[in-house]
Formats: structure tokens, sequence, C-alpha cells
């Protein structure tokens, strides 16, 4: 330590939110950057996102010009880089290893543009107890007195927080020489600019509205002038008119001022959270406010126009009592700059021969309190290796697992006004089946067994729906719908669930089936459910074979493996029966068990308490306790293992 370094009186204390913290595995080593915001106390950790762009001579040296591009593409504005979490530190002192996390923190905050005022973490990953050490830059250096995690993350950020949400679509038209095609990234830069002054000039005016209108009374919009935004005087091409009031009532108003306090939420979340759309109205006409000459650029020779198309799409976090013209002058316009910037440098390589088509996303990954951006290639398909790389290096940044699709197009989030009689703010594409049946059902019965479930969401199909007879005969197709629709919820498909006839009909075009059997009323197992998963999705299947019902409860080790690793509906196939498996609870000690049965039998309206309470979705033991058989003893059954696909 240096002179006047010593540790001073523990006094601090770490408040973490986000449940993994480390998403750096011990053997590798790494930075991880952690994410707070200025609207929530001091040291509070939202997030951690993995620093991916370092220098190739040092896992712990980042390439803050890399990395500080992504991050303002990633990050809403409102959260902000607070310090940063070593992992693998070469040096075995622990303190200078968290100094030396908070000395790259603070470069990663100039890169950002973020102010160099606030108190920094610096943490730091013991190599041989994995445990973290904490400690923080503020008025000096210590250790910090106490670390705190917040037993309800969502609650505490977004009972104080609100969404401000903003799209704005740009067209720029750049002209340049043929003799010099450099001149159209110098124009295009040129007009990147003249649009972020014109976001800042006295004459754009900004609309803000709830996007939480109740059906039955909607909260007056409340319009700012950028004169009445509290701008740095070289950030306004103009200044208020004379007859302007010296206050207005805009500028005493708070983000809570457009949400009703009453409003019930479903849960404390992005999703649900309170949202305000900003619309941005650019003054087009109207009197200059200081005298301007017309002025022209001419370009000798041959030239040429391409014009620039962006769709710019912002969200950022603001606290409630934050007052609204703040909210666009110190949140959306610069959100607004920022997205413009990264998309002018992402298109400057391919400006000429492929112009690209950018497109922001919102995305609400599993674990993170938060949304975050990504901007994609529209002119790509999400198959296309370039995009699955994108996707790929946006996992690794984010600890997401690398076999799943959690960030394709389907998955984002997507804020829009309320239409009228609608009650939802976050607009999804879906079906009006029911989805998840099983969560909330009570449990197996099973003394001392560790339950094993489906990972992710399903649609429940069963006979009769649709207004198509298939009962008596259509059971494995229906657990066939239930599967596939499994894979297109966790987007790992676009294709439609098939129906009985499209399943018949991709049968017959592999070969196993003669054209005849489309149209009829023949069952199909699990081999044939293979065959139509490995031809419509590309999936694998794993099959497993047993002589009778009875034999069943030994598969349990089994069948609690897939679900911990693949976490697909399992279909259980016996005799003229079959079933879909959602889980198992399973004591390995006495053997008991228990599996979680959803029925597609059911013949009756998509009521989930009639559902439940009629058995069609709960746990089933092999012999009941009146020693009643649910697999029969006398039958073989084959159970279709889907496999999960590698993918992102």
């Amino acid at each position: 330590m240096g002179d006047g370094d010593s540790i001073e009186k523990k006094t601090t204390t770490i408040r973490i939110l986000c449940r993994k913290l480390v998403l750096i595995a011990k053997s590798e080593s790494g930075i991880q950057w952690l994410i707070g915001s200025p609207f929530l106390p001091t040291f509070t950790i939202v997030s951690t996102l993995r620093c991916i762009h370092a220098l190739p001579s040092d896992p712990l040296s980042p390439d803050y010009s890399k990395e500080s591009d992504d991050m303002l593409a990633l990050l809403p504005r409102g959260f902000e880089v607070i310090g940063a979490l070593i992992v693998g530190a070469s040096n075995s002192n622990v303190e200078a290893s968290a100094r030396d996390a908070i000395n790259v923190s603070g470069r990663m905050r100039q890169a950002l543009s973020q102010s160099e005022t606030r108190g920094l973490v610096g943490a730091v990953v013991d190599a041989s107890s994995g445990d973290i050490c904490f400690f923080v830059s503020d008025s000096g250096f210590e250790l910090a007195a106490s670390v705190v995690y917040e037993d309800q993350p969502q609650e505490y950020v977004w009972e104080r927080g609100c969404i401000l949400s903003c799209e704005l679509p740009i067209k720029l038209p750049v002209y340049y020489s043929l003799k010099d095609p450099k001149d159209a990234e110098v124009m295009l830069t040129r007009a990147i600019e003249a649009v972020a002054a014109k976001l800042r000039d006295g004459k754009t005016t900004y609309l803000l509205e709830t996007l939480n209108q109740p059906e039955i009374e909607a909260l007056q919009a409340v319009i700012i002038r950028s004169s009445e935004l509290d701008l740095p005087a070289d950030f306004t091409s103009g200044t208020p008119s004379d007859n302007a009031p010296q206050e207005s009532k805009a500028k005493s108003l708070l983000c809570s001022h457009l949400f009703f306090k009453d409003r019930n939420h479903k849960s404390c979340s992005a999703e649900n959270a309170d949202k305000i759309q900003v619309t941005v109205l650019l003054g087009t006409s109207g009197a200059s406010l200081k005298p301007t000459a017309p002025f022209a650029e001419f370009i000798p020779g041959e030239a040429k126009v391409l014009v620039v198309d962006y769709k710019l799409k912002v969200i950022c976090y603001a606290a409630k009592d934050l007052h609204l013209t703040d909210g666009v002058s110190k949140l959306i316009i610069p959100a607004l700059v920022d997205q413009l910037r990264s998309m002018k440098n992402m298109t400057l390589s391919n400006l000429l021969s492929r112009h690209p088509k950018l497109h922001p996303y919102h995305f609400n990954p599993p674990g993170f309190l938060h949304p975050v951006t990504a901007i994609y290639e529209s002119q790509y398909g999400e198959t296309e290796m370039k995009q699955v790389e994108i996707r790929k290096a946006l996992h690794q940044r984010l600890g997401l697992p690398l076999d799943r699709p959690l960030l394709r197009i389907a998955s984002a989030m997507n804020f829009s006004i309320a239409k009228e009689g609608a009650s939802g703010n976050v607009l999804r594409k879906g079906t009006p089946l029911l989805k998840d049946v099983h969560v909330g059902i009570p449990s197996s019965g099973v003394h001392g067994g560790i339950v094993s479930l489906v990972q992710g969401s399903y649609e429940y199909y069963h006979y009769l729906q649709d207004g198509f007879d298939d009962s008596g005969w259509g059971c494995a197709y229906r657990s066939l719908q239930t599967i596939v629709s499994w894979f297109k919820v966790q987007q790992y498909t676009s294709i439609d669930v098939p129906s009985h006839r499209e399943i018949q009909q991709s049968l017959v075009e592999i070969g196993d089936k003669d054209p005849s059997f489309i149209g009829s009323r023949e069952w199909i197992g699990a081999i044939e459910l293979s065959f139509v998963l490995d031809k419509l999705l590309g999936v694998s299947c794993k099959v497993i074979n047993v002589r009778s019902g009875d034999e069943l409860p030994e598969k349990c080790r089994e069948l609690a493996m897939h679900f911990e690793t693949q976490g697909t509906p399992i279909m259980i196939g016996g005799g003229v029966l079959a079933y879909t498996l959602l889980g198992v609870d399973y004591n390995e000690a006495s053997g008991d068990c228990a599996f979680l049965i959803l029925d597609p039998h059911y013949t009756g309206s998509d009521d989930l308490k009639k559902i439940v309470n009629g058995g069609w979705c709960g746990w089933k033991k092999a012999v009941d306790n009146k020693g009643k058989h649910f697999f029969l003893h006398n039958k073989f059954y084959n159970l279709l293992l889907p496999q999960r696909p590698n993918m992102v």
C-alpha cells in the first residue's frame, strides 16, 4: 500500500441483488463489471457482466475501447459500472488485487464518460476458498463492513424505479463523391452529429405518456420542450423565447405523476414495471430563434446519395421521484445519442457495399433484474453464423448457458402503448392455450424425495381441442404437440405446433407410413414421435424400453437426470395409452418415487382448476396406497426423451 492508504474503519455495506455473482469458472482468469444505479443506494450491485474483450497477453487487462462500445449498446441508461470483480488474480495480496479491480473499473467509467465522483467497489475471488472479498474506494480505501444479499431483489429495484421507453425512426441522406467513397463515412458522421444536436434543439418537443393505462381512465400526457430542459449551453441550438414561462409546470412533475399509486402488479419485474413512453416531436417549421443564412455544399464531379435508415429503440431506468425533465435530458437524449453512434460504428465497415439493416431489441434474460439491449442485423437469419456468434458473445458476457436460445428475436420485450380495452403493457404473441399447468400442484407425498421438473414453459394439448375429435386415438399426437410447444416456447424453433394431419404427413414423407395413413385414426407411439421431432425440428431423442409398467420406478434415477440436464417433457407410451411426463420425485435411499403426469385424455374446457382437481395433471405413484397400479404390469412401455439442442 502507498502512503496514506491504510485500511480505514469499516463502515460500508455492500448490498447484492443478483443471485449469480461470479460468472467465470474458478479455473479461468478474468474481470467482471459490477453494475449499479445512481438511483439506488451506493454500493448496491444489481447485476454483473463479464469482460469479454481483454488484451491477448493478459486476461486481467481489458480492451477499454471495445468494452465501452459494447456496454454503451447493451446497458440501459440508469445503470452504470460501479466496480469490478477479479477472478484468478495473479497477485496473492487480496488488497492489491482489490485496488487493481477499482482501478480498472475507474478507467472503464472514464471510457463510458460516467461520473468520476462516486465510490467504486473492488472485489476479489479467493482462489482457495472461492469466497469474495469486497473493498470500496470512496473517501479512502476500506474493507466492506458487511455484505447483504437482498431477499426480494425484484421489489428492491422496481418498487423504487420505472422504465422510460423511446422509439425514433431516422433516415439520413448521405451524399458522397464517386471519386472518393471515403467521403460517405465523413458525411454520415456529420449527419449523425446533426441529429444529436437536433434532439437538444430548442424547438424539439417531448411527449410523455404512461404505458400502464387502465381501461377506465387515462392520465394526461405531459409535453416538455427542449428549452425547458436543463441542458448544457453547448448542447442547445437556441434559447427560450422571451414569452416562455420561467418555470413551467412540467419542470415540477416527477415520473410518479404518470402512475396510479393503487395499480396492482402481478409481480415486481421489468416486464410488469411502471413504464413511460417518450415520443420525440422534431420542430420543422416556425421562425428561427436566431438569424441564419442558407448554405449549400458543392461536390465536384459525379456524386451519389445513400439513404441510411435507422430505427432507434432505447429504454432507461429511472427513479419514480426523478423529475420528468431530468428523465428526458439525462437519460432519454443521451441514450438516443449513444445508440445512434453505436449503429454508426456498426455501419461504417459495410456502408457502401451492403448497408446493414440494424434493429435494437430489448431482452430480460432469466436471472437478470433489468433488461439489456442487443442490436441485431435484420438481413441475417437467426441461424446465420454471424448472428449465432453475436448471440454467443452476449451469452458469455451475461453468464447465460450456451445450449439454449435465450436472446432470439421472439424472446424480445415489446413496449407499446396499450390499445383501448387492453390492460397488458408488454405484448407477446401466443395462443390462448393453458401454459405450465403443473405450477402449484400439491406435493407428491414421497418422503425425503428430490423433485426434478421440466425446465421452461409448455402448452397443454389434450383431446377435443380446436374442435377436432381425436378421443380414443389421439393421445400420442397430443403429447407430441405439447412437446413441440415446449421447443417453440423456448425459441428452439419457429414452426407452428403441427396438427394431426401434418404429423401424419411427416411420417409419410419420410417413408415410415403409407399414403393411406393421412387422415386415418391410427395410433402412433414413441418411435413415430422421434421421427417427427427429427424431421420437423431436427431434434434427436433417446428411447427407454421397459417390459412392464412395474419396472418404471427403476428408471426414476435416469429420468431425474434427464430433467436436470435436458429439461424437456417426456412422452410415455404403453399399450393404447400415452402420457406426458413433466417430472419425478425420487428418494434414492428408499426407492420411493412419484411421476408428475400431464394427461392428454382430458376432454373438457381449458379450466385450470377443473384440470388440477380432476387429476388430469398431478403426481401419480406407480402403485397408490390402495394398491391400484397407474402403469399396467402386463404392458410394455416406451419412454421418449427429447434431447435439448446445443444452440444459442
